[in-house]
This record gives C-alpha cells, sequence and structure tokens, in this order.
C-alpha cells in the first residue's frame, strides 16, 4: 500500500502515477523515493501499461527533496548517507529507463527534484504560470542526482543559464530550455497531455518500447554508470559539508543564508 503516490489504469492501458503529498508540495521523502521505483518496476512488468503520465495532487508539481529527509541525511552515518542517495540515484534511473512512454503533466511548481521527474520523462507539457528552479545552490547543495538527466534533457549550454545560479523561471522558459515540450493553460492542460497519449494507443506496444531503448542506446550525451555514480558521490560531499548544514538551517529559522546577499 502506498502513502505518498497513487496510481490509477484505465480501460486504455493509461496509467496515472500521482505525487500525493500535496500538503508537502509533493516534496519527495524517503518514502516517497521508494515508493517511485517501486512503481516503475511494476509498471515496467504490467503488460496492460501502454503509456504512463507522472502529475502531482494539488497546486505544485514537485518542490525538490524534503528539507526533513536532507536533514535526516546530513545527520546519519556514512553508510546511510551513502544508501539515501543511491535510492534517490536509482528511481530517477529507473523512471528514465521505463519501457513505456512516460509523460509528465506538470499541473504546478517544480523545483530542484521535480526538474529532475520532468528531466526523466519522455515529453513534458506544463500549465502556463508554473514556476521552475534548479534551487540547490541558494542550500548550499548542488542538483546532483538530477544533474545527468537535466544536462541530457537540456543540453549544456542551456543548462548552464539555471544550474548554478537558482535561478526561479517560468513556463515559456522552460520550453525554450527543452525541459518542457509546451506550457498551455490549465484549462487546456489535460487535451495537450491527451494529444501526446493518443499516438502511441496506435502504436504496437514492444516497438514502443524497443524503440525508447534504442534512443537510450544511441544518445551519446544520455547519462552513463560513471556519471550517475559521480553525481551520488557528489550529493553525498554536499551533505558532508558545511553550506548544506548552514543553508537548510537558515531555511527552518526562517532567516538568509550567510552567503546570501
Amino acid at each position: 500500500m502506498t502513502r505518498t503516490i497513487t496510481l490509477t489504469t484505465d480501460a486504455r492501458g493509461v496509467a496515472t502515477l500521482t505525487l500525493n503529498r500535496p500538503e508537502k508540495h509533493n516534496a519527495m521523502s524517503a518514502a516517497m523515493i521508494a515508493e517511485l521505483a517501486q512503481a516503475a518496476a511494476d509498471l515496467g512488468r504490467d503488460p496492460a501499461v501502454r503509456v504512463v503520465v507522472l502529475t502531482g495532487a494539488g497546486k505544485s508539481f514537485c518542490a525538490g527533496g524534503d528539507l526533513g529527509w536532507m536533514q535526516d541525511q546530513m545527520r546519519a552515518d556514512a553508510a546511510t548517507r551513502a544508501r539515501g542517495a543511491r535510492a534517490l540515484a536509482e528511481m530517477l534511473g529507473s523512471l528514465n529507463a521505463l519501457p513505456k512512454p512516460l509523460i509528465g503533466r506538470v499541473q504546478g511548481q517544480a523545483f530542484g527534484g521535480g526538474v529532475g521527474l520532468i528531466a526523466v520523462c519522455d515529453i513534458a507539457i506544463a500549465v502556463q504560470g508554473a514556476k521552475f528552479g534548479l534551487t540547490e545552490t541558494r542550500l548550499g547543495l548542488i542538483p546532483a542526482t538530477i544533474g545527468p538527466y537535466v544536462l541530457a534533457r537540456m543540453g549544456a549550454s542551456r543548462a548552464r543559464h539555471v544550474f548554478m545560479s537558482g535561478r526561479v523561471f517560468g513556463a515559456d522558459e522552460a520550453v525554450r530550455l527543452g525541459l518542457a515540450a509546451g506550457a498551455v493553460p490549465s484549462a487546456a492542460l489535460d487535451a495537450a497531455v491527451e494529444a501526446e497519449i493518443a499516438p502511441y494507443l496506435a502504436c504496437a506496444p514492444g516497438a514502443v518500447a524497443r524503440a525508447k531503448a534504442l534512443v537510450r542506446h544511441l544518445d551519446t550525451g544520455a547519462p552513463d554508470a560513471a556519471a550517475v555514480e559521480h553525481s551520488i558521490a557528489e550529493l553525498i560531499a554536499c551533505w558532508d559539508g558545511p553550506e548544506a548544514r548552514d543553508g537548510i538551517a537558515a531555511f527552518f529559522e526562517r532567516r538568509p543564508a550567510p552567503w546570501a546577499g
């Protein structure tokens, strides 16, 4: 039984995977990370599922990593921190390698890890007015385990516009950066997502899965195992460092971080 996500499948084989912590803006906790990884495995094995839609409950798509979970990681011993970082990386990898089309229905804001979830989708449609940002550096962290997927989606030159600055940007810029394929009014979001779903239902499921795997095989810019391992090590290094402790403490104490001008 899941606690942080919901999963439904309609008669056509369209599964909707919903991040379901609206009171926390769908921030990713340890439980959500584990449940998303399990959902990816279950969806990948289910022959009745043709397409997967990833969305969020409430007004936010995903606010990134739960800061309480991050605090727990920084307080933990080295082995526990390593397990936490690897669980996050492996969940992203499982969604990225899902052998079904994964369509992001981005109905609200996405920050940090939420941008990473969009980046592992095959295509994403965002609602106009949504805000996005790789805001980790404001907290003394970096976009570590999501980094390989963000760069694969945006390309390094476009990613540099937002990867280090923590700058918040809108849906139109998300489209220009290649993160989203389109930005539509909220009333048109479901129709836009449906327009992406429909063509797949006319295709052979096995051929779709093989075509997606072929894209990953041929994409020389796709994340490889070494890049993922490096991203895990970088996240652990940030959790070990003083900037993350200072930044997250400042957030919870509602005061500026030491480096904030």
